[in-house]
C-alpha cells in the first residue's frame, strides 16, 4: 500500500436487515448499471451518513504479469499519483485535501483498488479525478523512474530489512512452484524492477504497454457506497467517463495449477529474526467456492483470537509460541490455509509443530463442538455486517465481488452461505484439506551466533 496520511471522517451506521443475532439475509442496496465504453458501476446509497465513497477496481494484480517484468501492477499504484497531462503532480492531493478528503491505494495478485473518502458534497470531485488519470496518465521517463526507486526502497524497509518478512515471498514460490501467477511477489522482484541491460526508452515503453493493456473502462468497475442520489451520481459517473475510449488489450488467461502429490518441507534463514518461526500453508479452493466458506470458518475457530484452539493450546497453556494466525487467504485462484507463528523463547518449530498437528488431527477425528462453530459465526458475521456499515469497506467490497464475481449484489447472500455451514461440513473439509501430503512447511531459523 503506498503510504499516505489518512484523514479521519465521521461514519455513522446504516439499516441492515438481518444483523440480528441467527439470521443472515442482509438488503444492501445495490445498483448495477453498464457504459457503453464498458466501464461497470455498483450504486449503494446510505443517507444516514454524511460522506461517500469511491472504490475504483482494475482487474489488473501481479497474477498478469509476465516473467521478468515483475512488480509492474504495484509500480502503477504509485505511478497512478504521478500526476496527468492536465493535472500536474501534487494536485490530486491536494484538491482533495482542501476538500476534508483524501486517498489511497492497494495491490495485490488479483487487482489493483483506488479510492477516495469524500464529504457527499464533493463526489463529482472525485469522479473528475479518477477519470482524469484513468483517461490521460503522464507517464513521463523522470515519473516512471522516481517511483520505480521508491518501489525498490519500499521492498528494502517492508521485506528486505524487516524479520520474517521474506519468508512471505519464498512460502509463496514453495507453495505455487510452477505457478508464476502466485509465486512470485506482488511488490515484484528487485532485478525486474532495475531492468538491468534494458535502455531507457525500453523501460518506459514496457510500462506504457502495460498501462494501455490494462487500465482502460472496460477492464475497471466503479462503485460508490454513502450518502448520494443514485441518479444524479450516475449522470456524474457519464459526464466524467462516459467519453473514455474502450482500449482494454487481450484478456489474460490463466495457466492452470495442479498441486504437489506430496508435503514440500523446506527452510530459510533470517538475518533479522530474533526467535525461529515457521510457516504451514495447505492448498485449498479459492474463495466463494462451496468448501471455502467452512475452512474460513475452520481457521476461525482454530487459530482466530485469545479463545481459539491453537492459541489456546500453543501461546497460553504450553508457551510454544509467542504468536499464530491462521487464515485463508481469499485468492481468486488456487487459495491456501495459512498458519503462520513464532516460536517463545527455547522452543523450535519441530516441537510447536507436533501439537499443532496433534489438534488438526483431533479435528480431523472428532470434528468441532457446536458451541465452537456458533461462537466463529458470531465473530465472522459482526465483522461482515460492521464493516459494511463503514461506506469505504461497503464501496470497497462491492467493486471487488463485481470484478471476481461478476454481480455485487452477491453481497445480500454471503452470510446465509456461512450460516449454511454445518459441524460435519467443518469436519469434512478438515479430513480432505488439513493433511500432511496436501501441505507446504516452511521453517524460519535465525543464524546461528557467529563462533568466537
Amino acid at each position: 500500500m503506498r503510504t499516505r496520511s489518512m484523514c479521519m471522517l465521521a461514519l455513522g451506521l446504516v439499516s441492515l436487515a438481518g444483523s440480528a443475532r441467527g439470521q443472515s439475509s442482509l438488503q444492501i442496496p445495490v445498483q448495477r448499471e453498464r457504459l457503453d465504453n464498458g466501464l461497470r458501476v455498483v450504486l449503494s446509497p446510505d443517507h444516514s451518513v454524511a460522506t461517500v465513497a469511491i472504490a475504483l477496481y482494475y482487474d489488473v494484480g501481479s497474477r498478469v504479469e509476465e516473467r521478468g517484468r515483475s512488480g509492474f501492477a504495484h509500480l502503477f499504484e504509485h505511478l497512478m499519483f504521478e500526476g496527468t497531462e492536465g493535472l500536474p503532480k501534487g494536485e490530486f492531493d491536494r484538491l482533495l485535501a482542501l476538500r476534508g478528503a483524501d486517498s489511497n491505494a492497494t495491490t495485490s495478485e488479483d487487482r489493483t483498488n483506488y479510492y477516495e473518502m469524500l464529504p457527499a458534497s464533493s463526489l463529482e470531485l472525485g469522479l473528475w479525478l479518477e477519470a482524469d488519470r484513468m483517461r490521460a496518465l503522464a507517464i513521463t521517463p523522470e515519473a516512471f523512474e522516481n517511483q520505480r526507486i521508491t518501489v525498490m526502497e519500499e521492498r528494502r524497509q517492508s521485506y528486505e530489512n524487516r524479520a520474517y518478512m521474506q519468508s512471505f515471498l519464498r512460502r509463496d514460490e514453495l507453495f505455487y512452484e510452477g505457478y508464476f501467477p502466485y509465486a512470485h511477489s506482488t511488490i515484484g522482484d528487485m532485478r525486474d524492477l532495475e531492468m538491468p541491460g534494458v535502455p531507457a526508452a525500453e523501460q518506459v515503453r514496457r510500462v506504457r504497454d502495460f498501462h494501455a493493456r490494462w487500465y482502460a473502462p472496460d477492464n475497471a468497475v466503479l462503485a460508490i457506497a454513502g450518502d448520494f442520489d443514485p441518479a444524479e451520481a450516475m449522470a456524474m459517473v457519464r459526464r466524467n467517463f462516459g467519453d473514455i475510449a474502450t482500449r482494454r488489450g487481450e484478456a489474460w488467461t490463466d495457466p492452470g495449477f495442479t498441486p504437489p502429490a506430496a508435503e514440500r518441507v523446506a527452510s530459510i534463514t533470517d538475518a533479522h529474526a530474533e526467535a525461529p518461526g515457521f510457516h504451514i500453508a495447505w492448498h485449498v479452493p479459492p474463495r466463494r467456492t462451496p468448501d471455502h466458506y467452512a475452512l474460513e470458518l475452520l481457521a476461525l475457530l482454530l487459530g482466530g483470537g485469545e479463545s481459539s484452539r491453537m492459541y489456546r493450546a500453543l501461546v497460553r497453556d504450553r508457551e510454544l509460541l509467542a504468536e499464530i494466525d491462521v487464515d485463508t487467504e481469499d485468492r481468486r485462484g488456487p487459495d491456501l490455509l495459512a498458519v503462520w507463528a513464532i516460536c517463545a523463547e527455547g522452543h523450535q518449530p519441530a516441537e510447536a509443530r507436533a501439537v499443532l498437528d496433534a489438534l488438526v488431527a483431533d479435528v480431523v477425528a472428532r470434528g468441532v463442538t457446536a458451541r465452537e462453530l456458533e461462537k466463529a459465526k458470531n465473530t465472522l458475521r459482526a465483522d461482515f455486517v460492521f464493516g459494511l456499515q463503514r461506506p469505504l469497506d461497503r464501496a470497497q467490497f462491492l467493486g471487488m465481488s463485481e470484478l471476481y464475481d461478476g454481480d455485487a449484489a452477491v453481497v445480500n447472500g454471503e452470510l446465509a452461505r456461512y450460516e449454511a455451514v454445518t459441524l460435519d461440513d467443518v469436519r469434512r473439509v478438515a479430513g480432505r484439506y488439513l493433511v500432511p501430503s496436501n501441505r507446504v512447511v516452511l521453517d524460519v531459523l535465525p543464524e546461528a551466533p557467529a563462533a568466537r
